[in-house]
C-alpha cells in the first residue's frame, strides 16, 4: 500500500504532511511512502534526507497522485488535480468541508474518501491525532513573539538607575490551547496577562499559568459539550463590552484567539473600544483567516488606527513551518494508524468508531 502527499500552494501554506522523520513509522506498518521531487525544498529539507528514510521520489505530483492509496495532506488538494484521482482512494487532511463544501461533493461522487482531522471529537484516544491543539499552541507562542517585536517598548519590568520600566500589561482574548499558550508565553517573558473567555471552567486554567482572569458580571459557562466555546447571548456580549472597553484603557498587546468552530469568528474588539487605547498599543488577531475578533482587522495588514496597530497573518504557522510540519505528521501518522488494520495489512473504515465517523466526510 503506498501513502502520497503533494507540494502545497507555497504562496498560502508552507507546512508538509510527511516528514523524514515519521516515514520509518510509516515503514514498520508496511506502508511505502511515495512523494514529489523537491517535496520538502522549501523547508531546508532535500529529497536525499527523503529518500535515505525509505521514501521513493517521483517526478511529479501527477504520479504521487495517481499511484497513491492515501494522500495526506495539509489543505484540500487543488480542484484541478481531482482528474488524476481514482475511485476508492483516500484524502486526509484539514479539508474545511464548511468552506469546500461543493469541491468535497464533486470527491465522494467520484467514490473519493475523504477524512478532515478538524472534525475530530474530543475524546481522550483522539488526543494524538488532534491536530487543532498541536497547531494552536504554537499558533498562541508565535502571535506573542510577533506582537513583542512590533512592540516598541520592553516587556519586563526593569529597575534601572535611571529609574523604572513598568512591565507591558497583556490581554489575551480567548483562553483555548492558542489562548493558554500565549497566556505562559507572555507570562515567562515578564509581561503582567489578563485574560477573558465565555467558558468559566477556563478561569482555573488561566490562574493556574499565572493570569488574571476577568469575568463578565453574571457570567454563565458558555461551552459545549465538546469542550469548545459556543455563542454568547447578546446580553452576555453587552457585559462583555463594557468590561473590555475599560479594561483595554490599560492594556498595551492585545491576543485575539477566540473562534468558534465551523462559524465565523465572534466579534469582540469594537472600534469604539480600540479608540480608548494608547497609542503605541498592539492587536494581534489569530482569527483574522475567519473574519478576526477585531473590528478592524484586515487579513495579512497591518492597520494603524490612532496609533494603535492591528494585525493579523493568514497562516501564522507559515512563520514556524518546520516546528507545525513535525506536530502535524505525528498526528497524521496516529489517524492514519488508527485507520489501518494491521494483521489483514489494509485500510478498515469502521464508522462505528468514532473518530472514523466523525471525521469522515458524507
Amino acid at each position: 500500500m503506498k501513502i502520497g502527499s503533494i507540494k502545497e500552494n507555497l504562496s498560502l501554506e508552507q507546512r508538509i504532511a510527511i516528514t523524514p522523520e515519521i516515514i520509518k513509522k510509516y515503514k514498520s506498518l508496511d506502508l511505502n511512502i511515495i512523494l514529489p521531487k523537491g517535496y520538502g525544498e522549501h523547508l531546508g529539507i532535500s529529497d536525499k534526507e527523503f529518500s535515505n528514510e525509505g521514501a521513493e521520489m517521483l517526478d511529479d505530483d501527477q504520479k504521487v497522485l495517481s499511484e497513491s492509496d492515501l494522500i495526506l495532506q495539509m489543505n484540500l488538494i487543488d480542484e484541478k488535480n481531482f482528474e488524476k484521482l481514482k475511485s476508492e482512494q483516500i484524502i486526509i487532511g484539514v479539508l474545511n468541508p464548511y468552506f469546500n463544501n461543493e469541491k468535497l461533493k464533486n470527491l465522494l461522487q467520484k467514490k473519493i474518501n475523504c477524512f478532515s482531522l478538524e472534525l475530530l471529537p474530543r475524546i481522550t484516544r483522539a488526543q494524538s491525532m488532534d491536530i487543532l491543539s498541536s497547531q494552536a499552541n504554537l499558533a498562541g507562542y508565535k502571535a506573542v513573539v510577533d506582537s513583542f517585536a512590533y512592540y516598541q517598548k520592553a516587556i519586563p519590568m526593569m529597575m534601572t538607575a535611571a529609574g523604572t520600566i513598568p512591565a507591558a500589561k497583556v490581554l489575551v482574548v480567548g483562553a483555548g490551547v492558542a489562548g493558554l499558550q500565549a497566556i505562559a508565553t507572555a507570562k515567562r517573558m515578564g509581561a503582567i496577562v489578563y485574560a477573558t473567555d465565555v467558558r468559566l471552567a477556563s478561569k482555573e486554567q488561566v490562574e493556574s499559568l499565572g493570569g488574571k482572569f476577568l469575568i463578565v458580571e453574571g457570567a454563565e459557562n458558555l461551552e459545549t459539550e465538546g469542550g469548545y466555546a459556543k455563542e454568547a447571548s447578546e446580553e452576555f456580549k453587552k457585559k462583555q463590552e463594557d468590561l473590555l472597553k475599560e479594561t483595554l484603557k490599560k492594556i498595551d498587546i492585545v491576543i485575539c484567539t477566540a473562534l468558534i468552530p465551523g462559524k465565523k469568528a465572534p466579534l469582540i474588539i469594537k472600534k469604539d473600544m480600540i479608540d480608548v487605547m494608547q497609542s503605541g498599543s498592539i492587536i494581534y488577531d489569530l482569527a483574522a483567516s475567519q473574519g478576526g475578533n477585531s473590528e478592524l482587522t484586515k487579513v495579512n495588514e497591518i492597520i494603524d488606527h490612532n496609533g494603535v496597530r492591528i494585525m493579523g497573518d493568514s497562516n501564522i504557522l507559515n512563520k514556524l513551518a518546520n516546528s507545525a510540519s513535525n506536530l502535524y505528521a505525528k498526528n497524521m501518522f496516529n489517524f492514519v494508524s488508527n485507520l489501518y488494520d494491521k494483521e489483514n495489512k489494509k485500510i478498515n473504515i469502521n464508522l462505528e468508531d468514532e473518530i472514523i465517523e466523525k471525521t469522515q466526510i458524507k
